[in-house]
């Protein structure tokens, strides 16, 4: 038998004031897996996404048709702005991951620029909820 919980007036206003995912991060986990770097920032048309990207910033991945790489994931930044992709090399189980239903994100650790290009490393997390 279920019970009833009492009306909390501070409980409705937090759901209502917020969004699901404010809500929902103190449910949230993220299990690491793997270290990488953010491979094609000399070829992106909005250099200024790296230029305000910080340490400690976390990047969505999203997966993306492309016809060079059949594994592509795409990172964006907290503006939905690209930012780059996940190197070739390092995508495959990432992307199969993803094409199952995983949700994974990007947390920049390190940002170098080195002449016409950033190396900017990156951990890979798994997020849970």
């Amino acid at each position: 038998m279920s019970e009833l919980i009492p009306y909390d007036p501070k409980l409705v206003k937090a759901i209502v004031s917020n969004s699901p995912s404010d809500v929902l991060k103190p449910l949230k986990t993220s299990v690491f897996l793997f270290d990488s770097f953010i491979a094609g920032t000399s070829h992106l048309d909005d250099q200024s996404v790296l230029n305000e990207m910080k340490v400690g910033d976390t990047l969505t991945m999203q997966r993306e048709k492309n016809e060079y790489d059949p594994n592509a994931i795409l990172l964006k930044d907290g503006k939905g702005r690209k930012a780059g992709y996940i190197p070739a090399r390092d995508n495959i189980v990432f992307a199969r991951l993803m094409d199952a239903g995983k949700f994974l994100e990007a947390d920049v650790r390190e940002i170098e620029p080195r002449g016409h290009f950033w190396k900017i490393a990156i951990g890979i997390s798994l997020v849970d909820f």
